[in-house]
């Protein structure tokens, strides 16, 4: 066996286990925070092997040459659309997105580089499907160490800040490409469009 496909095996196997490892800290239902935070330290010992998710392996889009360019690495495309989805994000310096949820809840951890999280809270009602009112709650910069959880209706912001592209995971309740409801708010009339559909591109399927 190469390297590189004992590598590749390896790879395998440690996101088999993590994500079995995950089904079962989910066992007992929809997750609250706490049981959010379990399943955030396990993705963080996934990540510690940095050495399995190289840039060679899932290198950032244009070979990091296109500001705010990004590319998505689904690393269990053979899950159903009920299971969870696990993401490896490469985003080049100079991304933005609007403040947006998930529907689903989600867990972000660092491999490499460092991505700027506005956490907001709605001020309004909510009664008003095509608007909504944000203020910003907190800030977190997603680093290897600094990791970030939300709930289904959170709402968010990523700023990629730093001088590299990150290579991040992502992990999802359900795959993003079956969230049909997201919304994403501009910031500045309050207009709530639908955010899969304005901004989500597809992923690259990998097989770990």
């Amino acid at each position: 066996m190469t390297q590189a496909s004992s590598i590749t095996a390896e790879r395998q196997q440690q996101v088999k286990d993590a994500l079995a490892d995950v089904r079962a800290l989910l066992a007992g239902g929809a997750p609250d925070r706490e049981v959010l935070d379990r399943v955030t330290r396990r993705l963080e010992q996934l990540a510690a092997a940095a050495h399995l998710f190289t840039r060679a392996d899932f290198p950032p889009p244009a070979n990091g040459g296109e500001t705010g360019a990004s590319t998505r690495y689904r690393l269990n495309p053979e899950g159903s659309d009920d299971d969870v989805a696990l993401y490896l994000n490469s985003i080049n310096p100079g991304k933005t997105t609007v403040p947006h949820n998930h529907t689903t809840w989600a867990v972000i951890v660092a491999v490499a580089g460092d991505e700027l999280n506005r956490v907001y809270r709605r001020t309004d009602d909510g009664s008003d499907p095509a608007r909504a009112s944000l203020e910003q709650a907190r800030e977190v910069v997603v680093r290897p160490g600094q990791s970030i959880a939300f709930l289904p209706d959170d709402i968010h912001s990523i700023h990629v800040t730093g001088q590299e592209p990150t290579l991040h995971f992502h992990l999802y309740g359900r795959p993003l490409e079956t969230l049909s409801d997201r919304i994403g708010v501009n910031l500045e009339t309050g207009e709530i469009i639908n955010y899969n559909k304005n901004h989500l591109r597809d992923s690259q399927a990998v097989r770990a």
